[in-house]
Parts: C-alpha cells; sequence; structure tokens
C-alpha cells in the first residue's frame, strides 16, 4: 500500500493528504505562476470592468432616471397638443410640465445669418426635476421671461450674437436672456441636429410656428404626489392604465427607471461587445495559461516521480497540482475582479464628462459572477491538456540525467471534460449575447485562430529543421532554434498572430464601413433637407430657389409623424421583438403617401396601388423590417396620427435603398389615407455643379426670411458630423481589440521568461567557443524577425479572411481590402518584437558566464 493511501480511511485520507500535499508544493512562491496570474486576471478584468461599468450606468439611469425624464413618468406624441380631456387625465396622476421640442432656423435682425437650432418651450413648471443651470448669471425662470430666451453658446457663437442682442426665430424677435449650460432632460429628448434654444410657451405661440403639419413634438412630464407608490410596477401598471383610458391618444410613454430606452440598448450593446473582447484575451491568454502550466510541470519532474516512486496514482498527482493551479486561479480571478471593479471609478473620474450620465457606482453579483465563471472556465480548459499528460512520467525519470517534457496525451476522460467545458463557454457567451449569432461567429474565428497559430508553430518547427544549412552561421543558428521543440516559435506564433488577426480583422472591417459611406454615397445626393414647407407655399418657394440658383432640383414628399400601436390587431404592448426592430415601435416614426414608387425604394412584393386609389387604406412597407415584425401582405397595421387611429393593410413590401438619401420612408401609404390630414411638405434640393458658396448661402438666408417655418438642413454638414462619430467609435473599438494584443504580449513575455536559461547557456557556450556579441545579437535577430515576419503574414490573410466573413455575412456590405490596416498591423508586430526580443536580448547578452558554466 502507497504513502498516500496508508493513513486511515482511503477517501478521506487522501483527500486530505493531497490538499496537504499541494499546499506544501506553494512554500516556495509564485514562481513560474506569475504570467499565469496576470493572463487570467488581465481578462477577468476586463470582463469585470465592463459589467461594473454597466452596473454603474445602469444604476445611474435608475438614480438620476426622474431628472433624465423629467418626472416620475413621460407621455409625448407628435403634431397635436393634448386636449383639455387628455390633460385633465395627465392632471389626474400629479404635477405636470408641458413641453414643446422642434427643428427651427434661428436667424440675426438684419438677416445676414442664420443658423439650425433646436427650439423647446417650456412652461413655469418645468423642470419638476433638476435644474437648467446657466453660464451667464441670472435664473433660468428670469431669462426666458416674456421674450426672453436662453441659447446654447454654440448657437451665439455662430451667429455673432451675446446676451442682451436679438434674435428672430419664426415671426418672433426674442431677447436672449441667457447662455445655457445644463439642461436636465437633454438625454431623453430625440437627437438633435443642432444647438438648443430654451424659451417660454407664450414665447413660442408668438412665433407662429406651431401651425397644424408642424413637425413638433408635445411632451408631458408629471411628477406623483410624494404618497403615491412609485416602485416599477406601479409606474408600468399607471402608464397602462392611461394608455387604456386614452386608446386613440397614440402617445408614447417612458418611466423613470429607463428613462432612455435608446441609451439602455446602446450600453446593453456595448456591455456585450466589449464582453466578447474580454473572452478574446483571456482564450488568447490562455495561452499563456498553457504554457505556465506546462512549464510548472516541466520543473517539477523528479517531484512527480518521486511521488510515482512511492506509490502515488496519476489521478493524486493531479490532485496534488489541481489544488495549487486551484489556488492560482482563485488568486488571478480575485485580482482581477478587483481591478475590473475599481475601473468604473477611475473612468468617472477622468472621463465623466463624456457619459451619457453620471454613474452610480454598484455592481451586480452577476456582473462578477459571468467574470469569474468565464475565468474559471478558460483557466481549466487550457491547463488541462498539459497537467493531464503529467500523469504519464513514469518513476524512472529519477535514474535520468536529462528530464524532458513528459509525452502522449491525457487520458480520454480528461479529454472529455475539455470538451464539456469549451462546451459551457460556448453556451454562456451565446446565452449572454443578443444577437447570439454574433458570439457565435466571434468564438468561431478565435478557435480558428488558435488552431491555424498552433499549427504553424508545429509545422513551421519541422520545415525549420528540415531545411539545408545555410552558409551563414547566423542564420543556421536562428533557423535551429526555430526548430527546436523548446524553443519559441509556438509561443511567438499563437501570441503574436492571434492579438494581429484581430486587429486586421477590426481594422479592415472600419475600413468596409467608411467606404461604403463615402462610395455608396450617390455622385448626385440631394445637398440640402428643407423641413416643414407648408404646401400652398411650396410651387414659390421652388421658384425662389430656381431664381437664386438656375437649376436647381426639388423632389418633395408630404411628412408626418405617426406612432404604431398595433399589429395584425395586437396591441405592440404586447409584442417583443430583438432591440434591433423594437425600435421602430417605442417612438412616433415618419410617415408619407405617394401615388408612385418613391426614388430609391423598389417593390419586392405584392403591388402598389392605383394613382386614382380611393379603396380602404393601404400601406407599403419597408421589406426588411417588415420581415422581423412577422407582418405580410394582406397583415393589417394599425397607426395613430394626429390623435387618430388609422388601420390599414399591408399592399407591398419595398427594398429601400437609404443611402441614395432620396425621401424615403418605413411606411408608405396610399394617397386617400392621409391626404386630408394637416401636414407639411419635406423636400431635398440638389444644386447644380459649378455654383459658388455666395449664391448657395444667399439662396438659404432668403428662403429663411421669406419662409420663417422652414428649416433647411445641409446634407454634408449632417454627413460630416457623422463621420466624426464613426471615427471616434471605431477608435474605441480598436482601443478595446488591443487589449487581446495586450494578452499576447504576456504570452510572448512568458515565452521569453521560460526560454531564458536556456538561451543564456547557449549564449555562454558560444562565447567560449569565440562568437562576438554582435553575432549573438544577430542570431536573435533573424530568429525574431523571421516568426514576426512569418505571424504577420499569415495574420493579415486570417485577419482578412475573417473580416470577409463578418463584413459580408454579418454586415452585409461590400469587403474593401486596406493597405493602411496591413501596414499598421506589420508595424505593431514588428515594434512588439523589437521590444520583446530585445529586452530578452540584452539579458543574455549581459549574463556572466562563469555561474552557468559551473552549473553545467
Amino acid at each position: 500500500m502507497s504513502v498516500l493511501e496508508s493513513a486511515g480511511p482511503r477517501q478521506r485520507a487522501g483527500l486530505r493528504t493531497i490538499l496537504r500535499l499541494g499546499l506544501r508544493e506553494l512554500r516556495n512562491g509564485f514562481d513560474g505562476f506569475r504570467i499565469f496570474i496576470a493572463c487570467l486576471a488581465l481578462g477577468v478584468m476586463v470582463i469585470a470592468a465592463v459589467g461594473a461599468l454597466a452596473d454603474a450606468l445602469r444604476a445611474g439611469l435608475v438614480t438620476q432616471g426622474e431628472v433624465i425624464l423629467g418626472g416620475d413618468v413621460m407621455f409625448a406624441r407628435a403634431h397635436v397638443r393634448a386636449t383639455p380631456a387628455e390633460r385633465a387625465v395627465f392632471e389626474g396622476l400629479g404635477r405636470v410640465s408641458e413641453t414643446a421640442t422642434m427643428r427651427t432656423m434661428a436667424r440675426r435682425i438684419d438677416g445676414s445669418d442664420q443658423a439650425l437650432a433646436e427650439l423647446k418651450g417650456v412652461d413655469s413648471a418645468y423642470p419638476l426635476a433638476g435644474d437648467v443651470t446657466l453660464k451667464s448669471s441670472g435664473s433660468f425662470a428670469h431669462a426666458i421671461a416674456g421674450d426672453g430666451a436662453v441659447a446654447d453658446a454654440m448657437l451665439l457663437d455662430r451667429l455673432g450674437l451675446k446676451v442682451g442682442d436679438k434674435m428672430r426665430i419664426g415671426e418672433a424677435e426674442v431677447r436672449i436672456g441667457g447662455i445655457l449650460h445644463n439642461e436636465p432632460d437633454a438625454v431623453a429628448d430625440r437627437m438633435t441636429y443642432g444647438p438648443r434654444i430654451f424659451v417660454s410657451l407664450a414665447t413660442l405661440e408668438k412665433t407662429d410656428l406651431v401651425k397644424p403639419g408642424t413637425l413638433i413634438r408635445w411632451r408631458y412630464a408629471i411628477e406623483l404626489p410624494d404618497e403615491a407608490a412609485a416602485d416599477k410596477q406601479t409606474l408600468s401598471a399607471l402608464r397602462t392604465n392611461v394608455a387604456q383610458k386614452l386608446p386613440d391618444g397614440g402617445f408614447s410613454s417612458g418611466d423613470r427607471f429607463d428613462p432612455s430606452p435608446q441609451i439602455t440598448r446602446v450600453l446593453e450593446r456595448l456591455r456585450q461587445f466589449l464582453i466578447l473582447i474580454g473572452l478574446a484575451s483571456l482564450l488568447v491568454g490562455g495561452v499563456g495559461i498553457a504554457n505556465a502550466v506546462s512549464t510548472f510541470i516541466d520543473k517539477r519532474m523528479k517531484v512527480i516521480a518521486t511521488l510515482r516512486s512511492v506509490g502515488a496514482s496519476g489521478s493524486q498527482i493531479m490532485g496534488i497540482f489541481l489544488v495549487q493551479l486551484g489556488l492560482m486561479t482563485v488568486i488571478g480571478i480575485a485580482i482581477g475582479l478587483a481591478l475590473g471593479v475599481a475601473l468604473p471609478a477611475l473612468i468617472d473620474a477622468f472621463y465623466g464628462d463624456l457619459l451619457p450620465v453620471r454613474i452610480n457606482i454598484q455592481v451586480s453579483p452577476q456582473s462578477l459572477g459571468i467574470a469569474a465563471l468565464y475565468g474559471a472556465l478558460i483557466a481549466l480548459l487550457f491547463a488541462l491538456w498539459p497537467l493531464g499528460r503529467a500523469e504519464n512520467v513514469k518513476a524512472s525519470v529519477l535514474f535520468r540525467d536529462s528530464v524532458n517534457s513528459p509525452g502522449g496525451r491525457p487520458r480520454p476522460a480528461l479529454i472529455a471534460i475539455m470538451g464539456v467545458l469549451a462546451a459551457l463557454l460556448v453556451g454562456v457567451a451565446v446565452a449572454t449575447s443578443e444577437p447570439r449569432s454574433i458570439a457565435l461567429y466571434v468564438i468561431a474565428g478565435l478557435v480558428v485562430m488558435l488552431a491555424v497559430f498552433g499549427w504553424l508553430g508545429g509545422y513551421l518547427s519541422r520545415l525549420a529543421g528540415r531545411l539545408p544549412r545555410p552558409r551563414r552561421p547566423e542564420l543556421g543558428l536562428a533557423l535551429r532554434n526555430i526548430a527546436s521543440p523548446d524553443g519559441l516559435t509556438r509561443s511567438v506564433l499563437l501570441s503574436l498572430g492571434t492579438g494581429l488577426s484581430l486587429l486586421v480583422a477590426v481594422g479592415l472591417a472600419n475600413a468596409a464601413l467608411v467606404a461604403d459611406l463615402q462610395e455608396r454615397l450617390p455622385a448626385e445626393a440631394p445637398d440640402y433637407f428643407l423641413l416643414d414647407i407648408p404646401p400652398g407655399d411650396y410651387d414659390a418657394l421652388k421658384d425662389r430657389v430656381s431664381h437664386h440658383i438656375p437649376g436647381a432640383s426639388l423632389v418633395e414628399a408630404p411628412m408626418l409623424r405617426g406612432r404604431i400601436v398595433a399589429l395584425k390587431g395586437k396591441p405592440v404592448e404586447q409584442l417583443t421583438f430583438p432591440a434591433d426592430t423594437q425600435w421602430v415601435l417605442n417612438s412616433d416614426r415618419g410617415l408619407s403617401y405617394s401615388e408612385t414608387v418613391p426614388e430609391g425604394s423598389t417593390v419586392s412584393g405584392g403591388t402598389w396601388w392605383d394613382k386614382d386609389y380611393n379603396g380602404p387604406p393601404l400601406v407599403s412597407f419597408e421589406g426588411e423590417i417588415a420581415k422581423k415584425l412577422g407582418i405580410g401582405l394582406g397583415d393589417s397595421v394599425t397607426v395613430n396620427v394626429l390623435g387618430r387611429n388609422i388601420e390599414a393593410k399591408v399592399a407591398s413590401t419595398r427594398d429601400v435603398k437609404w443611402e441614395s438619401i432620396a425621401l424615403n420612408f418605413i411606411m408608405v401609404f396610399s394617397p386617400n389615407t392621409l391626404r386630408a390630414a394637416p401636414h407639411n411638405l419635406l423636400a431635398t434640393v440638389r444644386l447644380p455643379p459649378g455654383g459658388t458658396p455666395g449664391a448657395e448661402s444667399e439662396m438659404v438666408r432668403d428662403l429663411g426670411r421669406t419662409y420663417p417655418g422652414v428649416s433647411a438642413i445641409r446634407v454634408r454638414d449632417a454627413i460630416d458630423q457623422f463621420s466624426k462619430i464613426f471615427a471616434k467609435v471605431m477608435v474605441a473599438v480598436q482601443v478595446a481589440g488591443s487589449v487581446t494584443l495586450t494578452a499576447g504580449a504576456l504570452v510572448l513575455a512568458g515565452a521569453l521568461v521560460t526560454a531564458q536559461r536556456r538561451r543564456v547557456l547557449e549564449a555562454v557556450i558560444l562565447k567560449t567557443i569565440g562568437a562576438r556579441r554582435r553575432q549573438i545579437l544577430e542570431v536573435h535577430a533573424w530568429e525574431y524577425a523571421l516568426l514576426a515576419l512569418i505571424a504577420a503574414l499569415v495574420a493579415i490573410l486570417l485577419g482578412s479572411a475573417i473580416a470577409w466573413v463578418a463584413v459580408t455575412r454579418v454586415m452585409e456590405l461590400e469587403y474593401v481590402f486596406s493597405l493602411r490596416s496591413v501596414g499598421f498591423s506589420l508595424g505593431i508586430a514588428a515594434a512588439m518584437i523589437a521590444v520583446f526580443g530585445g529586452f530578452g536580448t540584452w539579458a543574455i547578452l549581459r549574463a556572466p558566464p562563469a555561474p552557468y558554466l559551473r552549473s553545467e
């Protein structure tokens, strides 16, 4: 009977002995486990930080929800102000604040300049929560009293105005009473296209901009009495009750627990994406974990052989080392969780002003649990293979002078456990992602990268060993190092190649998106959008444009806003769709009607109505969204327009080329459905080539003077603004992707540390037989350069393939190859290998030879 089995009952004593021996082995400290802990902590830190930041932002939305929303609950609709009966329903709930927002043109009194602005009319109760703060002196209420207005500093700079000056809005002259600093409910408002102007509702009436058909959004924030219940379920029931009392109201609603569904949706998508980035860094770091465990086992070969000689079984030896690795895993996860939880506070301290809301530091057990689960799964998955091979060590190793790494495969049971762990890892990633196909694509790409570079490392080692010896001895020694079984080849290719592949894929996906935005923009894209054109003024307005710029062409379309309230007769409140579809139902949408198929659209299903059609209401739906909503030809769609529910039958579906920037809408109705409703026109203006900026500016100024209610948006300015935002997003994505490269750097550093003693001994021998420092440096330079070049070239090919799948299959865009992204990857490879290889070579060259010669 063995020593491990002789003390008492078999199972209990065996477990105690295994635990005692495992802990005893740790008396030597963490030597060999530093890279293991660092690789694990980095990935866990990213996932924990993402979860903690998302929790903090969500908590911030909840705690600041009343301020962001403007009250406990909110109801809003386009075009039509609440009727006295509807207002009475709101006032029966609590204190009400009424606001109205719209786009307009702010002009200098002399008409010499104008700018697009977001006008907001407020009542005396505004804001119910929070405060409007000014950069200038005085209170907000005093600044907007009478004909006063509070304006954003950007607008005043644009028009060359200051506090006390006057400007024209619509038909009214308003006095600038203050400069806006902070608007408490700005986040809950729609995306703005211009700087904000505040006026009172009385002043808004004087502008004569509020007319039937004007694109204006009326919003009613409600503050419940202090004694009223205001929990999430109560507020949800309250909103449902109001919808039942006002079935034809067409109001969209929200409450303070989710004041901005758009931000909530973006935060959730961002959380899922960054968690996948963290998972990628964990998988790449898993290579470092496997290397660290393999090195650890190699150093304990004599210990394992000694345990074998006294009767220890393979399972007991595995148990001893699992105790140590389990403790290191706990330490790595704990460090990662601690750093991850600390990051949101640092982000808030340095970049808090850039966040949509101030964060409230709260971390849910679920976020920490997901990060810890990922870390434990990765650690076990990558440690079991080298650990399982330790069972193959025999007692005869004690009688050998040279000890090689244990060979063979782990036993089938361990391989099966690894398969279960891998399946569980995929399952967790898929379950916590939306859409789930993205997680599958990411995991598949990572697995392919690890498999390709793992195979390439072994193949390159074998190939280097078969090549004829070159005449240049330095190159010959470099090839011998590459061919060495315990060399750096596999580690360098895995660590460097996987990180570079991800950077190449992100860079090429970015290039495809930019090219799609630039190249698919038609050469004859409209130059301006004109909003809120009264139908009776359109012909005269068209003549004025042609007078200023002969050859200019205008295309108009009726424009209303309405909210989908039912699909196939079922209220939308009872329907749930994925986030990329639900937005269509969350608020009001642009609507139009047309006798013919709009420019930039083609009918993909059904037929278009006749020009003189006068039957029941019909609607043509954008095909892709119709498919996601589960509606087809003949199905009913109920839309609330101007406080009236209209039920229409789907007569056709359309493929819409949104990139054409033509006048298109998700829903286009038959003319008889909406023609009688009060509405204005939306028009595009295409200017002929060769025009002068002066003529263009004079045209816009003249339209502003003649038609004060018409707003002009320059298309190129909007596209440029979007491009700037898009560029910042892609920089953030690339920075996030660099986390994976950091994990690769840790793996590379660990591989260099592992090979350090063998490299030093080799350099000492070369020095002894007459090699100069320059020659040793050249050997290492050849080796690192060859490995970096091969890793970069394969990463370019593999990253390009992954980008092609992502661009053509996921984003459904045309693939574009970018030399800039490729060059960037080559530069990163050169920099990493120069830094790590140079540092390692410097340490080798400065090592004294005597201690190493004595030890051998």
